[in-house]
């Protein structure tokens, strides 16, 4: 038996049915890591031993250890072992990490070998197959100083932020410069002065065929007296027209997608987020229908072009077909690598759901269109004036234009027609046609400005300054989101008060290291311990030495909480004094300048904010208890989602007493699994509603959905509702049944 190691589950489901042909000692069994099975300790600096040379200490991932021991098992009677991760640095780290754990075991006596493909295809892999390899190690050593590197810098800048800021919350050496380009903007808008203009607007009618003719003025005046001069000067004398410009131009093909542009597209096409674009790729890509989508290149195979050259000729004409090279724009890209097209380009329509369909069919759309011939429009310009006696034409008010366009020859437009646009026709007219004016209307307007960024804009600007790569760019949305430093109404990101405070307080004390430069310099860096320039430990030695003094020398600083000064007006309801304004745990509010001397608070409306008020009742968990760890008194607190009762001592002591009456509605019938002492009852946190057992703090037991009472067959985890479509499934992430439709498993089949 030989054996095949995956990342996914679904991508060894379709490989191994490639392979099924094969039978007896040559067969194939294809398993699947489930990604990474080993990482640093969560939380833990010590796993990285930097005096013997940021040497990192991995241990196996929690709930990775039925995975590793089916894996061995398999491994011992395996005759062939070949690890087929993706190919990128972080699947040649995986491949490292099964390598690894297998030599580890003694058990395990076949060779070991690296293969990769680009496209998970029956022709792919068996190609693959036949040239089997070692494990990278530069490209490995590049994932693992990305690593080292990111738990070095987060790990010290998030502790800071913990003191200075907020506990809970974060810094990277990624996801902070992209918050700071996210605040630079905003600082924009909010010093934005705007400024009054006017569009002058003339509506006209030809003199032959009476067709209706809306023409602009090409200045946009900002002064009153020049609008009403122009808007006098139109209305008394006689319009023609004294330009006419009529032009054919050539608009060519866009590149084939890579990782960004397929990120940017989806956004603003088809509504999808970063994270959700390469979920539903990574979809496409384990079934065998996409190529892999972690790519910075522009790339086609010479294989994969021909293929689309006679798809081209079949469905758009012979000479509809032109191939052609893109040149890449990131500065390390991975030429080997291919762009994100179709496995079967000859296949317009594959996915398993709507979702993976749209996303198909755009990729597919991008990749034909890229070989195909220019397209042919024809622009024309009406250009108009008044003429006024005994002066020359255009004298005293700026011309008023008109632009058109029209396909002449679709070409690459016939494939992407969303591309395409709208034609615009404007009438026929000469040149020293008389226009009779209808209306002129002055519209008044003011300067905006800029756009806040929306996902894909921000992907485009990270890729554009070097900062991140294709495999990251997701997460970084995901994580400035989740930590509660930008919120996204529609597509557009607002920065919150929170991801204000944090961004100013690094951009002031650690600007050298969320700049620009630093980030894509480091990018720069790794990409050369990939291809073997540059060496591991001097590049995190050289990095981290003088960046653990700034943190150091920063460890003194002053709480980082303060916003400015309140209005002149806004005064403090205890002592009548001046007040700033304060970020809190629930955001904004004004504090008493002379705090903590007084106390006196506001909220941001002004209505004053007068603080926990004891209950006359003590802690039942602390205070019993003698000394600093004990004397807990109960108060009342105004919270998020309003008042509630717990310790003084928070958040030292996390008890909160629950109104019982409230209690009761929110309390289900299913036992807690973990303490067998509790119910599971529904709560509100950070990221919405969630059940845990009712004896938290003491039992932490917590799953996401309301659980149905039954009891998972595999691991006997508890089961929650799911969806329409899985209406139950296991609460352990880890366990087939969590995901049962990927698994075939019949979930209520078994339960009963």
């Amino acid at each position: 038996m030989k054996l095949l190691i995956v990342e996914s589950p679904s991508k060894a489901k379709t490989i191994e049915k490639y392979l099924s042909a094969q039978a007896g000692l040559d067969s194939w069994t294809v398993r699947a890591s489930v990604g990474h099975i080993r990482d640093l300790p969560k939380s833990n600096k010590a796993a990285i031993d930097i005096p013997a040379g940021f040497v990192p200490h991995y241990e196996i991932s929690k709930g990775k250890e039925k995975v590793v021991s089916e894996l061995k098992s398999l491994a011992h009677k395996a005759t062939e072992i070949m690890l087929a991760t993706d190919p990128d640095r972080e699947g040649e780290a995986i491949a490292w990490h099964i390598e690894e754990l297998l030599n580890g075991d003694k058990k395990v006596n076949a060779p070991i070998k690296r293969v990769t493909f680009h496209e998970i295809t029956k022709e792919a892999v068996e190609e693959a197959l036949k040239s089997p390899r070692d494990i990278d190690t530069n490209l490995r050593k590049a994932q693992e100083a990305r690593r080292v590197l990111d738990r070095l810098v987060g790990y010290d800048l998030s502790g800071i932020i913990w003191k200075k800021v907020r506990y809970g919350l974060s810094a990277g050496r990624v996801q902070s410069p992209a918050l700071r380009i996210i605040m630079e903007r905003e600082r924009e808008i909010r010093a934005f002065v705007p400024e009054q203009y006017w569009i002058l607007e003339g509506l006209f009618e030809t003199n032959k065929k009476k067709e209706k003719l809306t023409l602009t003025c090409v200045e946009e005046p900002r002064d009153q007296k020049v609008v009403d001069k122009i808007v006098e000067l139109g209305q008394k004398e006689k319009w023609f027209v004294t330009d006419l410009k009529a032009s054919e131009q050539k608009r060519s093909p866009r590149a084939p997608f890579t990782t960004s542009t397929l990120q940017q597209t989806a956004s603003t096409r088809l509504g999808f987020s970063p994270s959700r674009t390469m979920q539903v790729a990574q979809k496409l890509y384990e079934q065998g229908f996409i190529t892999y989508m972690r790519t910075d290149s522009t790339n086609l195979s010479a294989t994969a072009s021909a293929q689309i050259q006679s798809v081209i000729e079949k469905k758009y004409g012979k000479d509809q077909a032109e191939p052609r090279a893109y040149k890449t724009k990131s500065k390390n890209a991975q030429e080997a690598h291919e762009a994100i097209r179709p496995s079967h380009v000859e296949s317009m329509n594959e996915g398993s759901n709507d979702e993976q369909k749209r996303l198909y069919r755009l990729i597919w759309e991008r990749t034909v269109s890229s070989q195909m011939v220019d397209a042919k429009l024809m622009k024309t310009k009406i250009v108009a004036n008044i003429k006024q006696e005994g002066l020359p034409a255009q004298a005293g008010i700026p011309d008023f234009t008109a632009n058109g366009s029209r396909v002449l020859h679709p070409g690459w437009l016939a494939c992407d027609t969303e591309a395409r646009g709208e034609d615009v026709e404007l009438p026929l007219v000469e040149v020293g046609e008389e226009l009779k004016l209808l209306e002129l209307k002055n519209i008044e307007k003011f300067t905006e400005p800029p756009n806040r960024y929306s996902e894909a804009g921000l992907v485009k600007e990270l890729e554009a300054r070097g900062i991140g790569r294709p495999s990251t760019y997701a997460s970084i949305m995901r994580t400035i989101e989740d930590r509660g430093y930008v919120t996204k109404e529609g597509r557009t990101l607002f920065p919150t008060d929170t991801g204000d405070v944090v961004s100013s307080f690094l951009e002031n004390n650690f600007a050298e290291y969320i700049s620009d430069t630093f980030t894509a310099e480091m990018e720069d860096e790794l990409d050369d311990i990939a291809n073997g320039d540059r060496e591991y430990v001097k590049t995190l030695k050289d990095f981290y030495i003088p960046f653990k003094k700034d943190i150091k020398e920063k460890d003194k600083l002053a709480k980082a909480t303060n916003m400015g000064e309140a209005p002149a007006d806004m005064k403090c309801p205890k002592c009548d004094g001046d007040m700033i304004i304060k970020l809190a745990r629930n955001g904004k509010f004004y504090s008493c300048a002379k705090y903590p001397d007084c106390a006196g608070a506001r909220t941001m409306e002004g209505n004053e904010l007068e603080g926990p008020k004891e209950t006359g009742e003590m802690c039942p968990l602390c205070g019993e208890k003698k000394g600093k760890s004990g004397g807990g008194k109960l108060v009342i607190r105004q919270g998020k989602y309003g008042a509630f009762v717990s310790c003084s001592r928070y958040p030292k002591c996390k008890f909160i007493k629950e109104d019982e009456e409230e209690k009761k509605k929110k309390m289900t019938d299913v036992e807690c699994p973990v303490c067998k002492k509790g119910m599971m009852m529904e709560r509100r946190g950070r990221f919405g509603i969630f059940y845990s057992c009712s004896n938290y703090p003491t039992c932490k037991n917590a799953i996401k959905a309301k659980p149905t009472g039954n009891i998972c067959p595999l691991c006997q985890s508890l089961m929650m509702e799911g969806t329409k479509t899985i209406p139950e499934r296991c609460s352990n992430k880890m366990c087939k049944m969590h995901n049962p439709h990927k698994t075939g498993e019949n979930v209520q089949k078994k339960n009963k």
